[in-house]
């Protein structure tokens, strides 16, 4: 179910009258669908076949999923070759962040009670990565190869009767080199068990469309797809605001019909856009001479979207740009699994630091992201595929795209179909064939696909610059490409934008992919001509996978360079995160995402200082490397050493001050934001002024820090939810005497004790060179910042963190769980 009703949900919404299922364990239970995550018994390792209801799984762990096995340490003594979670020689080298994958099993025990006697019972998996084979009882169900995508059987047929303990086996198979980024292994999203009467809602079956939207009145048309339809069958639809209030409703007869439609206009609507992103709720009723049978519930949103080479991206009749970020799906230390607030998260720290659209990168997301991003006004790219029929690794999806193209495309956008965020889809990334006559009628078929199954969205694909030149093509070889799709998406290729446009100048463009050092170029390209809606950097938060492949290395200054494999990419070990994001892994900027901040004119100015190089050394930038610059003046044992200093601006001037003097002015080059400055480090205060001719127009300050003294415990919420859904992200600082951030500690261990009712989830920092574990309750913390993410168990109560090191007061923190 899209959209799907949540605990905090008004009661109205939720149908209290359906029969229930009677469970051993504590699970949640919403109108025809339960969470079907508790309780689940895993074991890894290949040989194993226990899709037997009788198999013996006494010996096996016992878990809850969301659950990803490669982000747990391999080993509790590590050693050259495997650390934490990673191991040198797996698979995918670096790649898939050294992680490991391979072949495991889960299997839950349930029983259904008499209630139930005559409904359908459907399971639903919401993501497995991958390949996964499902039982019930010993049943084979089917199996389905695709990580990404949510899908559903039918148990009904092969359950026990009430009272009688049925078995879901579940066999996972993560073999090969598979993925070009860290994937994860499990079953990393949420499952669902909905027990429905014969007549009911299809799975997925609401279709909501804002028509006819102004300020003043909405259309709000329904697409409502019915199973089993018999007599006497009504339609009820119901439309109520954010506080339960009804709106308008409309009842239709659905009678021997499987699918029917429904108009229901209200008058002053309130529109959801990016700084207001408001959700009403409808509520549908399949009723049977006046008996309930069945019940919907979807959140929506009441938008207008158009996009037009001549005027840009257009949001309920405003123009919108869009600075967005690419992302992964994986959650930093937690790994891919998919708790809610870990997904909300994602998107609070990307809102508040300036995005306004994200884009998948490179499969669909989980229902909960989503529901994120239509709450806080997250504007989205879904996109589905990295490869079609060209393997990009050995053992990927397209070996098996040929046959399930259609179906995951079919369960992306009616998974995602009403969630107001999602603008656009995408239908491909970077597709090798993309520039061939095999990939231009694919393109052709899929972009047709989509437009069947939803014509209120643009469909894109992400063509990249240099597939052309390693095919020794010229770049308009992708025109036919283009030629299938409603925006065109260009990966690195801005150079081709003013030739495309002259052209072709209907094409509408979106930079799909850029180099963070080139924000600057690309928004210069979407303020300044409106048939460029938008850009999406690479990457807007770091990553696990692609490892090192925005890391500035330090080389011999005698060493020859090493060419465009070394520049773009070196699979050095230790190292896990691809360290391209403008966020690091924890969420803290980094000196893309200050300077993101100028380009954007979000803040006026931003100083930045590098790490003073060793001498002898040298530093290598790749395409996608800031330098290895701080936001700190703090360097003890380099005094009278040289620092480079940069001051992101828009001003016409700078002026360095050290100590009250001032000691450097430079201009800006026309074109550029950037000053930079060789300063003799000195403790003290460093301050960058910024001149408009003779009118200062904004300063910043670093200053140096003392000695660490303490550490900070910093809680994003002080109160959560005492359930599994939610998370407390607990940020930890090292802090002088004045409670100043002391940005020079990278390598300092702290160990964590937890007490109450909740447990560490995972532990993290900013280095992506720190392949320690992810779960034992110790970490470094990395420019004198970790990270700590509690998850609640299901009782309130009082948690308290603990967090020690050796020479420094301890931080302790108490939260409640409610």
């Amino acid at each position: 179910m899209k959209n799907r009703a949540k605990i905090s949900l008004p009661i109205v919404f939720f149908m209290l009258n359906f029969s229930q299922i009677s469970f051993a364990q504590n699970i949640i239970k919403i109108g025809r669908q339960i969470l079907f995550d508790s309780d689940w018994k895993f074991k890894k390792g290949k040989g194993i076949d226990a899709k037997a209801t009788n198999f013996n799984d006494s010996d096996w762990r016992k878990l809850d999923v969301p659950h990803d096995w490669s982000i747990e340490d391999l080993t509790d003594t590590p050693n050259d070759s495997i650390i934490g979670p990673f191991y040198k020689n797996n698979a995918g080298k670096n790649a898939t962040a050294f992680t490991v994958g391979g072949t495991a099993w889960y299997r839950k025990t349930f029983t259904m009670d008499k209630s139930t006697s005559g409904k359908k019972v459907f399971i639903q998996f919401d993501g497995v990565y991958m390949n996964a084979d499902v039982w019930i009882n010993g049943h084979h169900l089917g199996n389905h190869p695709y990580g990404y995508t949510a899908f559903t059987h039918d148990l009904t047929e092969h359950l026990n009767s009430a009272g009688v303990p049925n078995v879901v086996a579940v066999e996972v198979k993560n073999e090969g080199y598979n993925s070009r980024w860290y994937s994860g292994s499990g079953i990393y999203r949420h499952v669902w068990l909905n027990v429905i009467n014969p007549n009911h809602i299809a799975n997925w079956g609401v279709q909501i469309v804002s028509k006819n939207v102004s300020e003043q009145t909405a259309d709000i048309h329904f697409t409502t797809k019915i199973e089993n339809s018999i007599a006497n069958l009504s339609l009820i639809t119901e439309i109520y605001s954010a506080d339960n209030k009804l709106i308008n409703s409309n009842t239709v007869d659905v009678s021997g019909k499987d699918k029917v439609e429904q108009m229901i206009n209200f008058k002053n609507p309130k529109l959801w856009n990016i700084e207001s992103p408001y959700l009403y709720k409808a509520k549908l009723i399949l009723n049977q001479n006046g008996k309930i049978i069945d019940e919907n519930t979807q959140n929506f949103g009441v938008r207008s979207i158009h996009f037009d080479a001549k005027i840009g991206f257009i949001l309920n009749g405003k123009n919108i740009k869009l600075k967005g970020g690419c992302i992964h799906h994986d959650n930093g230390p937690l790994g891919a699994a998919a708790i809610d607030r870990a997904e909300e998260k994602k998107i609070e720290i990307l809102k508040k630091n300036g995005y306004n659209a994200v884009r998948f990168a490179h499969n669909p997301f989980s229902a909960e992201l989503l529901d994120a991003c239509d709450r806080l006004g997250m504007l989205v790219m879904d996109e589905a595929f990295d490869m079609w029929n060209t393997h990009k690794t050995p053992d990927d999806y397209a070996t098996y795209f040929k046959d399930w193209w259609q179906k995951d495309l079919t369960s992306i956008i009616e998974k995602d179909f009403n969630h107001p965020s999602v603008i656009m889809w995408s239908i491909g990334n970077e597709i090798p064939e993309i520039i061939d006559s095999t990939g231009h009628k694919t393109s052709r078929q899929l972009a047709d696909f989509v437009r069947n199954l939803d014509s209120s969205r643009p469909v894109s694909n992400a063509i990249p610059f240099h597939l052309p030149l390693i095919a020794r093509k010229k770049w308009d070889v992708t025109d036919p490409a283009f030629a299938s799709l409603d925006i065109g998406g260009y990966n690195y290729a801005t150079q081709y934008y003013e030739g495309d446009h002259k052209k072709f100048p209907e094409r509408i463009m979106v930079a799909t992919e850029y180099f963070p050092p080139k924000a600057l170029e690309n928004w210069n390209y979407v303020e300044k001509n409106p048939y460029v809606i938008g850009m999406f950097s690479w990457s807007a938060i770091d990553y696990l996978g692609e490892a090192g492949l925005g890391l500035a290395r330090l080389k011999n200054k005698s060493d020859k360079n090493g060419g465009f494999q070394e520049t773009f990419m070196a699979p050095e070990w230790p190292i896990f995160n691809a360290y391209t994001g403008e966020l690091d892994l924890i969420g803290n900027k980094k000196a893309a995402s200050y300077y993101l901040d100028v380009v954007w004119r979000r803040s006026p100015l931003e100083m930045m200082v590098h790490r003073p190089i060793p001498a002898g050394k040298k530093e290598l930038t790749g395409f996608y490397d800031f330098p290895d610059e701080l936001k700190s003046w703090t360097w003890p044992g380099h005094e009278k050493d040289t620092v480079q200093v940069r001051v992101f601006t828009r001003s016409q001037s700078v002026k360095l001050e050290l100590n009250g003097e001032i000691i450097a002015e430079q201009p800006l080059e026309k074109g550029s934001i950037v000053a930079k400055f060789n300063v003799p480090y000195t403790a003290g205060k460093l301050v960058a002024h910024c001149y408009d001719g003779d009118k200062e127009i904004a300063s910043q300050t670093l200053s140096t820090t003392g000695k660490p003294k303490a550490i900070r415990l910093k809680a994003d919420r002080q109160t959560i939810n005492a359930n599994k859904n939610d998370l407390a992200y607990i940020a930890v600082e090292i802090i002088d005497e004045a409670g100043n951030v002391v940005p020079n500690i990278d390598d300092l261990l702290l160990k964590y004790h937890l007490s109450g009712n909740g447990n560490i989830a995972g532990l993290g920092n900013g280095n992506p060179r720190d392949m320690s574990s992810f779960q034992k309750p110790e970490k470094k913390v990395f420019q004198g910042k970790g990270l700590v993410i509690i998850r609640p168990t299901q009782k309130a109560g009082k948690i308290t963190l603990k967090a020690e090191a050796e020479g420094l007061k301890a931080g302790i923190l108490t939260i409640n769980a409610k």
